[in-house]
């Protein structure tokens, strides 16, 4: 072991030392950024990952253009694996069906022929079956790749060379958008209409200082190739555009067919971008069998080349647009779409971006490719001047130039000395055919020389000046609009919808009175029709009657326990009225050791509720409605506490009595609105606790019941009225005890 350790400590020893977290993270640092800016994240320029771009060059390379005839996918992929792409053929292909899918690409980048999937989620067939070639956005993307463009690096073996970027005549990245996951990042872009992004675009060549609100006008939101109705309101869709991160909400698009007898069903035309069309409708399916869409009838795929998707209602009193509403909230028929515009920056960095940045980078990178095609064309007229001018010579010394050739054992040498020609040019004089010696070509070459010197004139302004280069760009802006404008329109809709304030459930229940029976043990039930509150009802043995009160097979009942907690009940889920009912632990999720303290209609505007200890608080009934059987938690109580009072807040003053015989008259106001708490203290008892507590009219005064069950009628109620927390004065004589109000 010493004899390693002296072989590892040895200067002249190839062994390195380190600790091993340093080597750890340096190599997965190294993991990282490979991931990163090799695999996942699209170029802001030509918006393509490595994978897509070698897919693109490979297919040029074998020539597969538009207008050129199909060659198999497996030559495909085995022309990237073999010289650009070193990694798995499944992994290529399922790259290459998707540049394909007319469902997955705004403006697909391969044209496919044969099987390549569908939008039921089908897989594409094996790529032995299939053909391919490139389409016209595509060449888009390549064209002036052999003009000097864009950069070249070396494959990954050395033995030929691939693009670093595309030359991208089309903004892709944000006409087809991206998806990927890095390493602690990721990237999320959805597709746009291009006719839009031309728009803005030349605004923002003509405008460079243009804000996202000013590019809005022209970039309304996404365009989806499955279409859809995007419902996200504007100043969300500018915050993301603005920032760079959001997300859209985009809903299927759908139709309501007229049929005899008032009835009507649904035809879904559209669904979400990648949403696979199977799996949404078995979804909706499950969830019919389950009874979780009571609103609907049945569900037919009735879908051929185009979607139909019929759904048929339960009822024709619900409304369409209420059956959608309650679809879109527990279904994919409506998702979110979310922006993550994080991309390699012009510098190949990740970074997250604004739509503005996005479009001006892409317009930089067009400017650069414009002044280097401009360069590469400067350099092929240079070399063409140059041969011209030894042509010339040529035919001004005709027979000189012959005589040289034929008798001269060194010509290429005389040629130079003689007519003091380059070497270039004397090679091409060497190389030139006979029948190339016409006079007719002497002034063919003239005439040439004249053009070219003009273009070379053209291009050197062009090359010098910035405001001619942007106004070459907006040209082949309108030339890219024009090749669309027929052909492409937005195929998503744009519409801020309002939501639906109602449920669309309670549309299936039809409305009629009924009265709501609950016992003291806890047993309840709903007759029909409004009876007689004081009606002697039967009860189970040992029980009695708690809680009468009328109602309607729509509403929804408010349940306060004695722990301060609300609960809530809709009508129509109550048990009928023959027999005694059932209890109301199968309903709500109430603790043994706890009682219902009130229960009441949900069509009050405020509620006051008050412990036994005194404190109070007032709360919008909006607030305490809740939506599972566990309730929701209202009045916050110490371990000594339990609520005890739960009253609609319908009149202006407050009337409080304790256990000690004072009473407290003051106003209702004085008691916070808040949406849950503790509360404030109502009254103060030295001894005791609160007794009764009622809410009166002003103008009418406060009336009880005697023991005798006789009413009296207070109107001068100044003696006892004082402020909130205070502990009140005896009350009248003749006031009942113990002490209550009714």
């Amino acid at each position: 072991m010493s004899d390693f350790k002296n072989l590892i400590t040895d200067e002249t020893s190839t062994f390195v030392t380190t600790e091993f977290t340093s080597a750890l993270s340096d190599r997965y640092l190294a993991y990282a950024l490979s991931t990163i800016t090799s695999r996942s994240l699209p170029d802001v320029r030509d918006g393509l990952k490595p994978v897509h771009r070698r897919l693109l060059f490979a297919m040029q390379q074998l020539k597969l253009d538009p207008e050129k005839s199909f060659k198999k996918s497996a030559r495909v992929v085995g022309d990237v694996i073999g010289k650009y792409h070193p990694h798995g053929d499944s992994a290529i292909y399922d790259a290459m069906v998707r540049l394909a899918q007319e469902f997955a690409m705004r403006y697909p980048l391969v044209d496919g022929q044969g099987n390549f999937g569908n939008i039921d989620g089908d897989n594409a067939a094996a790529m032995r079956y299939t053909e391919a070639r490139l389409t016209k956005v595509s060449r888009l993307l390549l064209n002036g790749i052999d003009e000097n463009a864009v950069d070249f690096r070396q494959t990954y073996d050395g033995e030929s060379e691939e693009p670093v970027l595309l030359p991208a005549a089309f903004p892709n990245l944000l006409a087809n958008g991206a998806q990927g996951i890095a390493v602690g990042m990721a990237t999320s872009i959805p597709p746009h209409n291009i006719i839009e992004l031309v728009e803005a675009a030349k605004h923002l060549v003509k405008h460079p200082g243009s804000s996202i609100e000013t590019l809005m006008n022209f970039v309304k939101g996404p365009d989806f190739p499955t279409g859809g109705v995007l419902v996200e309101p504007e100043n969300s869709i500018l915050s993301a555009y603005k920032t760079g991160k959001g997300s859209f909400r985009l809903r299927a698009s759908y139709e309501v067919e007229k049929e005899k007898n008032g009835l009507w069903r649904i035809i879904v035309t559209q669904i979400p971008f990648q949403i696979q069309k199977s799996r949404l409708i078995e979804k909706l399916a499950d969830a019919l069998q389950q009874k979780k869409l009571p609103m609907l009838h049945d569900i037919r795929d009735e879908s051929a080349e185009d979607i139909r998707i019929l759904l048929e209602p339960k009822s024709r009193r619900l409304s369409p647009e209420a059956v959608m509403e309650s679809l879109f909230h527990v279904t994919d028929l409506e998702i979110r779409i979310p922006l993550n515009l994080n991309v390699l920056d012009s510098n190949s960095k990740p970074n997250v971006i604004s739509l503005k940045e996005a479009l001006q980078q892409w317009l930089s990178h067009r400017k650069d490719v414009l002044l280097r095609q401009s360069q590469f064309r400067l350099d092929k007229i240079q070399k063409r001047l140059e041969i011209i001018e030894g042509y010339l010579i040529v035919f001004l010394n005709l027979d000189e130039v012959i005589e040289i050739i034929r008798e001269d054992e060194h010509p290429r040498n005389k040629l130079m000395y003689r007519f003091s020609l380059t070497e270039f040019q004397a090679n091409t004089v060497l190389d030139m055919r006979l029948r190339s010696l016409r006079r007719l070509e002497e002034e063919g070459l003239k005439s040439e020389q004249e053009t070219l010197k003009q273009e070379q004139d053209e291009l050197f302004f062009l090359q010098n000046n910035e405001e001619t280069q942007w106004q070459k760009i907006l040209v082949e802006l309108n030339k890219l609009k024009s090749d669309f404008v027929n052909s492409d329109t937005r195929m998503t809709q744009i519409s801020v919808l309002p939501e639906i304030d109602f449920n669309p459930m309670d549309m299936l229940v039809e409305k009629e009175p009924i009265t709501v029976i609950c016992s003291e043990k806890g047993w309840i039930r709903a007759m029909k029709g409004h009876l007689d509150l004081g009606a002697d009802y039967k009860f189970k043995e040992g029980d009695g009657p708690k809680f009468i009160l009328h109602s309607e097979s729509t509403s929804k009942l408010l349940l306060f326990s004695d722990n301060g907690r609300f609960y809530t009940l809709g009508c129509d889920t109550l048990p009928k009225g023959r027999g005694f009912g059932e209890p109301i632990n199968l309903f709500i999720d109430l603790p043994t050791e706890h009682s219902i303290v009130s229960i009441l209609k949900s069509d009050v505007e405020q509620l006051l509720l008050v412990s036994n200890k005194g404190y109070g608080l007032r709360i919008q009934t909006s607030n305490v409605i809740a939506q599972t059987k566990s309730g929701k938690q209202i009045l916050n109580l110490k371990s000594d506490e339990r609520a005890q009072i739960c009253v609609p807040v319908e009149t202006d003053m407050l009337a409080s009595i304790g256990k000690n015989r004072k009473l407290l008259i003051f106003p209702v106001s004085e008691v916070p609105l808040i949406n849950r708490g503790r509360g404030v203290i109502l009254q103060r008892f030295k001894e005791g606790d609160l007794a009764d507590l009622t809410l009166f009219d002003s103008k009418i005064g406060l009336t009880w019941k005697t023991n005798g069950n006789r009413t009296r009628h207070l109107t001068d109620y100044e003696f006892w009225r004082g402020k909130r927390g205070a502990a009140g004065k005896l009350p009248p004589n003749g006031f009942p005890r113990p002490a209550r109000f009714t």
